[in-house]
């Protein structure tokens, strides 16, 4: 039933583009029409060099079926032999015979051409949803899959669509309509015949079905795998560094040999299987057609059949050609299934739960004016307690930092208010509004967020700094990279602020990379600033520049600052010391000294005074 209904939901971005379906449909029919009329000629053909004196004189009435047609088309040669002989209409049915021909292929293109529509704007369309569907889910999701199978389901699976369920889609408008009409002309050659054929052919189908069942369960593990593979990848390149350090080449090699090898198993059991089609379609037909040719020549030589020589000659070819588009749908068949393990996959990214989500009504947010506000709240990441009954409020203007140990909730704290993950009990506050009530990019737009990991793209330095910021001009992203300690060192580069970064900013120090996102924020120029541990992996050099930065992006905004270096935030208006979830100490430097609890144990391991 999943299947049947993933099925439904490809056909939809098909809809979009009816008319090239319309279109291709029409041109396969005109081929179907066009082969028919070429098969058509070898009966006149035959008759023609061995029955050259067995004309027909009386021209017969018209009528929409193969004998009515088969006599016409005699007729007009007959006519064609006598007023100029035989050497002059073998010439006239060659020439229809090559025209047909053309016009079959010309036609047959023709719905291609269309089709490719078809196919690429419907791929493009489940594309451009995936990646969308991406950018909206909330970070929880990502904290379950690796990126290499997320990276997996919009290529690579979105590409199986494209080569199975779009193949199919083509064969599935074309064959029936070739299987038909072939159905209807031999119908009217012989329907004791067609019959017989109709009996023994869905006997093939059936063995030719019951080969694929298990394609798509074996296709959905290879991509399984194949995702396992490019997560291994991504992780390789992004901890060379690391995996150089430790000596951990072998390892890292033995476990992507293993993966690999795993794959590629899994991966030559079902081109085995789906391969084993074309033979066997191939002996199927064979073995059709020889009993068919049995079966036919039993009637004419019996006398129960009125059919001719040549038309049975006839209808034998266009028989065979049934078994072409036949085989072309079960082949097809065996692709969808593998299709349809990688659409499977597809779903469940789209089909993910959007857990935060924007109120029908809400809320504009246009400024930040008071204060923000954590009324007794609580996080659950699945069954963990991350947070519970956290009580702050920070005032318009004031510095608030957040310290403690490593897992205590410091960054979920700050993760809460651009609402990346949404509160499990009790309600955050700006200016005395839940912030589920507000517009969620006005929200976000409230926030500039610098973080211990400098996030760049591989771009150029001035598209890094206006990232989200459309209309940026150039002054201002200059003034913005002076402010960050940054325009100097940008300025040394060999083409300024149109120089490219690389992947991540691989060809910038660690603090170039984060003064370029502190420039990021200052563009922005939010009233609220989030400092997620931003100097904590920098050099002295460095964090004293970042910092100096730093000093001038919190100037006269409210900051929320998470410290691991304890000497950057014995100015904050208050300090909070958060342990496994709770909130264990609170106050200013000074206070929290002479209390002699946490923050000072802390300290004193960083040998502060």
């Amino acid at each position: 039933m999943k299947r049947n209904t993933n099925f439904k939901r490809i056909l939809k971005y098909v809809k979009p583009y009816w008319f090239s379906v319309t279109m291709n449909l029409l041109f396969n029919l005109l081929a179907i029409v066009f082969s028919l009329f070429s098969f058509s000629m070898i009966v006149p053909f035959l008759n023609l060099l061995f029955n050259p004196s067995n004309l027909l004189l009386v021209k017969p009435e018209f009528s929409i079926n193969s004998d009515a047609l088969l006599g016409l088309m005699n007729y007009y040669i007959s006519l064609i032999i006598i007023e100029n002989g035989q050497a002059v209409a073998l010439i006239f049915i060659c020439v229809l015979l090559v025209l047909a021909f053309f016009l079959r292929n010309l036609t047959t293109y023709m719905a291609l051409f269309y089709m490719a529509s078809v196919r690429v704007g419907s791929i493009k369309d489940i594309r451009r949803d995936i990646y969308a569907k991406l950018l909206i889910l909330p970070l929880s999701f990502y904290g379950k899959r690796k990126k290499g199978d997320i990276i997996a389901r919009i290529t690579t699976d979105v590409q199986e669509i494209e080569v199975s369920i779009m193949n199919y889609l083509d064969v599935f408008i074309k064959s029936p309509l070739t299987i038909i009409a072939y159905f209807l002309y031999m119908l009217g050659v012989s329907w004791k015949l067609t019959l017989f054929v109709l009996v023994i052919l869905p006997i093939g189908g059936i063995i030719i079905g019951k080969i694929g069942k298990s394609l798509k369960k074996d296709s959905k593990e290879g991509m399984t795998l194949f995702a396992g593979m490019l997560a291994t990848i991504e992780e390789t390149l992004s901890g060379l560094r690391i995996i150089k350090a430790f000596n951990a080449i072998k390892y890292s090699d033995e476990k992507f040999d293993e993966q690999n090898n795993n794959y590629s198993r899994l991966l030559k059991f079902v081109y085995r299987k789906r391969d084993l089609s074309s033979p066997m379609s191939e002996f199927l037909s064979s073995v059709i057609i020889a009993v068919v040719l049995w079966f036919g020549s039993t009637l004419i030589l019996n006398g129960n059949s009125t059919i001719t020589a040549a038309n049975f000659i006839a209808y034998i070819v266009v028989f065979s050609q049934i078994i072409s588009p036949a085989k072309s749908f079960s082949q097809s068949f065996y692709c969808l299934q593998k299709g349809m393990a990688s659409a499977d996959r597809i779903f469940e990214i789209l089909d993910a739960e959007e857990i935060i989500v924007e109120k029908p009504n809400a809320l504009p947010l246009k400024s930040f004016e008071k204060s923000i506000q954590y009324d007794n709240v609580s996080f659950r990441y699945g069954k963990d307690d991350v947070l519970k009954n956290i009580n702050i409020t920070v005032e318009k203007g004031k510095m608030i930092a957040l310290v403690g140990e490593s897992g205590g909730g410091k960054s979920t704290l700050v993760d809460l208010l651009p609402r990346f993950y949404d509160v499990s009990g009790g309600v955050i506050k700006l200016d005395g509004v839940d912030i589920r009530d507000y517009r969620i990019e006005d929200l976000r737009g409230q926030f500039g967020v610098v973080s211990q990991e400098s996030i760049l793209f591989n771009d150029t330095v001035f598209n890094n700094i206006a990232f989200g910021m459309e209309h940026a001009s150039r002054e201002a992203v200059i003034e913005a990279a002076k402010v960050a300690n940054a325009h100097d060192f940008i300025m040394e580069m060999e083409n300024g602020y149109d120089t490219y970064i690389g992947d991540r900013g691989m060809n910038l120090s660690g603090g170039q990379r984060q003064r370029l996102s502190i420039a990021r924020a200052v563009l922005k120029n939010p009233p609220i600033m989030i400092l997620d541990e931003a100097t904590s992996s920098l050099d002295t050099e460095s964090e004293r520049l970042v910092q100096e930065a730093l000093s001038k992006v919190m100037n006269s905004r409210t900051s929320i600052v998470i410290a691991h270096r304890l000497s950057t935030i014995q100015n904050a208006d208050e300090i909070i010391v958060i342990s496994k979830g709770i909130i264990v100490e609170r106050g200013k430097h000074e206070e929290l000294i002479t209390k002699g609890g946490v923050y000072k144990k802390l300290t004193d391991l960083q040998s502060f005074n």
